[in-house]
């Protein structure tokens, strides 16, 4: 929902507009949609936009390195297998999945997630032989 606030001096301009509105229930009726974002500590996706953004910088990856990320952030905390990540992104099926050709976009998108920034408050973990995890780091707490 979109909250709009007019001071006095806009509120008879709007009033007036309003009147012309009802009067033509012909028009027709607009809404603004909000974009939706996938929202972790440091680390913002816009699949509409298909733009990630890691402390308001935004971080340059190719298409199967951004698809890889917003479908291990929208899991996270789950392992995901290299059969669930393939079809995903890939969109089909094969029998016999090159797990390489995953980990080496994966490995690609790592790099470029730490240069963003080295201390990331995340992290993607291979898990042998299954697949991969996109795990949020605790934040240690103080004494």
């Amino acid at each position: 929902m979109l909250i709009l606030e007019f001071d006095n001096s806009e509120l008879d301009v709007f009033n007036e507009v309003m009147d012309v509105v009802k009067k033509h229930p012909d028009f027709k009726k607009y809404e603004l949609q909000m974009e939706s974002a996938l929202r972790l500590p440091g680390l913002e996706i816009y699949p509409d936009r298909r733009k990630i953004y890691r402390d308001r910088r935004e971080i340059s990856l190719t298409a199967k390195e951004f698809d890889i990320l917003c479908f291990l952030a929208a899991n996270r905390g789950r392992v995901m297998t290299y059969g669930q990540i393939y079809q995903q992104v890939w969109g089909d099926y094969v029998q016999d999945i090159e797990n390489n050709t995953i980990g080496y976009h994966i490995c690609h998108l790592k790099e470029k997630l730490f240069v963003a920034s080295p201390c990331s408050p995340f992290n993607i973990r291979c898990v042998r032989n299954v697949g991969y995890c996109f795990e949020l780091i605790p934040e240690e707490e103080p004494f």
